[in-house]
């Protein structure tokens, strides 16, 4: 697969915008997404310190020029575009082509994150732009270098090509399949979180995870 050796990112100033990361960027953001290990509740409309995942993963992306909430309840604030994925629950490529068409094509870049990020900030988003340099798209890794598929940004043109290559060659088009599927052909770059506090690629899949972020919050406030 295409790509280059994971990238560190460190202090808070590091990840300031110094230039690289201009305006003109649109958000998409992925609240489709059912805890089946959490009751079976709409995953991104759970409250985190008193707003719920989805609202505060579009609070990291007011830079944007343009924000789209793919799937959920719809009911998203002013200035925040809805759509959904075709099949509805058709998984996240669909979810991502549904929101690729629905920011257009005006914007040369596309941060495409889950509505599970509660811990998702505008200098992470800030940080991924800046690598994306000449390469398709930048990913986080987390600390075993898994890639997080879901809090990346990317050329806007080279994800769509991929889409439409992807939906060419499956009997059943986009439905089911796999982000790992999407990007495979693309060039990539991989980004370590060094910095202090907590990783901003973690997503909540379980009542665990939620306590865990509730921690980390409670800590970064108190101190």
């Amino acid at each position: 697969m295409p790509g280059f050796g994971p990238v560190a990112v460190g202090s808070e100033a590091e990840l300031s915008p110094k230039g690289s990361a201009v305006a003109g960027f649109a958000a998409v953001v992925l609240a489709g997404g059912l805890g089946r290990r959490m009751g079976g509740s709409d995953k991104p409309s759970v409250l985190v310190a008193g707003r719920s995942m989805r609202d505060r993963v579009l609070d990291a992306l007011a830079g944007a020029d343009s924000r789209v909430v793919v799937g959920g309840s719809g009911d998203v604030p002013d200035g925040v575009g809805y759509t959904r994925e075709e099949p509805p629950g058709g998984g996240p490529v669909a979810a991502v082509a549904a929101g690729l068409a629905a920011i257009g094509r005006d914007s040369r870049d596309a941060v495409v994150v889950a509505g599970d990020l509660p811990l998702l900030t505008a200098s992470a988003v800030s940080a991924l732009r800046e690598r994306l340099s000449t390469a398709d798209g930048a990913l986080f890794v987390d600390q075993d270098g898994r890639r997080q598929l879901l809090c990346g940004a990317w050329r806007a043109d080279a994800l769509r090509q991929s889409v439409a290559e992807l939906a060419r060659g499956r009997a059943g088009g986009l439905s089911g399949a796999s982000m790992r599927a999407l990007v495979r052909s693309l060039d990539v770059v991989e980004v370590s979180w060094d910095g202090a506090g907590p990783p901003p690629w973690f997503d909540c899949d379980t009542d665990d995870d939620l306590r865990r972020v509730r921690e980390w919050l409670t800590a970064e406030k108190a101190g």
